[in-house]
């Protein structure tokens, strides 16, 4: 759980008890390569701390896999808008590797919303830190090209190339397969 506590202490100050209390409502999760930690269609009731290992988000979209985006080590991943407010989810979340989690469920995050003010200002911070990604990806569809796109995540996140299939980092740049071997052989 120390990588899961030093995330919350990189964002806000938390004192010893607190995080005491905020770390008890976490439960460890072994999710092997395949296995869903939420399929669409569901409401989601949990979200994770991805201690190691790879996950992904996508849909199915005229039969087509589409990768909104990889979680890695050091990131929580959820439905947010179905966590929040119990909607049915649109999104599959799939370990792509063996992942090992730490869960909190909806119950339990809202309860230290309520008793724990460090929680919650860090709660606050995850979900600005989720919309600013949220409206950078949607920029970067807009207004960059496919070697920009390339060029910025290969910088950002390398371990990516060496440990996630290239069919899924395509997807999530919103380009094909071979676009990217093609920007892979440029560089």
């Amino acid at each position: 759980m120390e990588k899961l506590k030093n995330c919350i202490l990189s964002q806000v100050v938390v004192e010893k008890n607190s995080m005491d209390n905020i770390l008890a409502v976490f439960e460890p999760l072994q999710i092997t390569k395949g296995e869903f930690f939420l399929k669409s269609g569901k409401i989601c009731r949990q979200m994770a701390f991805i201690e190691s290992g790879y996950m992904r988000m996508y849909d199915i979209v005229d039969g087509k896999e589409i990768t909104l985006w990889i979680g890695s080590e050091g990131k929580f991943i959820t439905s947010l808008s179905s966590f929040v407010f119990e909607t049915s989810n649109n999104w599959n979340i799939q370990a792509i590797t063996d992942c090992k989690v730490y869960i909190i469920n909806r119950e339990n995050h809202f309860r230290l919303n309520k008793t724990e003010p460090k929680w919650l200002e860090f709660d606050n911070i995850l979900l600005a830190n989720s919309f600013a990604l949220l409206e950078k990806s949607m920029f970067s569809q807009l207004h960059t090209t496919a070697k920009q796109r390339y060029d910025k995540l290969i910088s950002e996140e390398p371990e990516l190339f060496k440990n996630i299939p290239l069919q899924y980092i395509a997807s999530m740049l919103g380009i094909t397969p071979e676009s990217l071997s093609r920007l892979r052989k440029m560089n």
